[in-house]
């Protein structure tokens, strides 16, 4: 199954917990990293390709249900079923912070891109940002109903955006601390929320298996995908940002916007595929995911996917 003949292939598949993984992250900057959350209430560390865990983090005393690298993968956030979350230093070793206020368990978490801010979301229906230096949590936002099941930092580091259970999309001003917009058209929970690297661009995917995509000047409806065959649970735009790519259960969708149309389906047994990046290197995406204590990790040649490698790609 060589790299060079085959469109997909897995990587690996390892025992990355002794109790059921909770969660995972790929590393944003080199793609090359993974860490991972599980029952055992140990946070985990390794390098795609190597079956061996570079680092075990303990901390915790509930188990990890979610996981994040930040932008130069020199830390790891992990929230707890217990809604606390700790911060990692991985050069040290060490725990960094412990930022506790949430009351529920923490469903997201995500870095801001060049500050020492980090935002939160917890099943308490509750959105928080912390700074990461003064340890404390300097906003909370209440728009939602329900719990919050995404939640991302924009790329200039001055909105957050984040998805609800009850099917809500919100944008909330860091600077003034307030709710800037809401957007209503998903009629399930939000899985993923995801915005454009370098447009006033903002996606969401729900479990009424529709993509939406917003446009952030006027805070209109761009478009939406024509319903999926199966929810679309995480999501990356391409390095150029003219495509956007879905992993969903067993698929990796490739999808525009202007108007919203697929531009490719890829059947992959990944099953649940909970994390995909590009970063690992020129036209590759990686995508990760777990069942029970194991995880896979799997690589796609998207110069043999649309649009990359044109509209008719050579089958698996």
């Amino acid at each position: 199954m060589a790299a060079n003949t085959k469109r997909l292939w897995k990587v690996q598949e390892f025992k990355a917990h002794s109790a059921n993984v909770n969660c995972l992250a790929l590393g944003q900057k080199s793609g090359r990293v993974l860490v991972t959350g599980g029952d055992d209430k140990k946070v985990n560390l390794w390098a795609i390709g190597k079956n061996n865990c570079i680092m075990s983090l303990n901390g915790h005393i509930t188990s990890v249900e979610t996981v994040r690298f930040n932008h130069t993968e020199e830390l790891v956030a992990a929230g707890s079923a217990g809604g606390v979350l700790k911060i990692w230093d991985l050069e040290a070793t060490k725990i960094m912070r412990t930022l506790t206020g949430h009351r529920s368990g923490l469903r997201a978490v995500d870095f801001h891109p060049y500050g020492d801010f980090l935002t939160s979301a917890s099943l308490d229906s509750s959105v928080k940002v912390w700074d990461v230096r003064r340890k404390g949590c300097i906003f909370t936002y209440k728009g939602h109903s329900q719990s919050v099941n995404s939640v991302k930092f924009s790329p200039d580091g001055l909105w957050v955006a984040s998805g609800g259970e009850e099917g809500m999309v919100k944008l909330w001003d860091i600077r003034a601390g307030r709710q800037l917009h809401e957007f209503s058209q998903h009629s399930g929970p939000v899985t993923s929320v995801e915005f454009h690297p370098h447009e006033f661009l903002l996606t969401s995917a729900s479990c009424d298996k529709t993509v939406n995509f917003y446009d952030l000047e006027n805070f209109s409806l761009v478009s939406t995908s024509d319903k999926e065959t199966m929810a679309i649970r995480s999501m990356c735009f391409n390095n150029n940002g003219d495509c956007l790519y879905g992993g969903g259960l067993d698929v990796l969708k490739v999808i525009g916007w202007e108007p919203a149309r697929t531009l490719e389906i890829v059947p992959i047994n990944w099953g649940r595929v909970q994390d995909i990046s590009t970063g690992y290197g020129p036209n590759r995406l990686v995508g990760a995911s777990f069942q029970l204590t194991t995880v896979s990790l799997w690589m796609v040649d998207l110069m043999r996917v649309a649009p990359l490698g044109g509209s008719t790609p050579p089958s698996p």
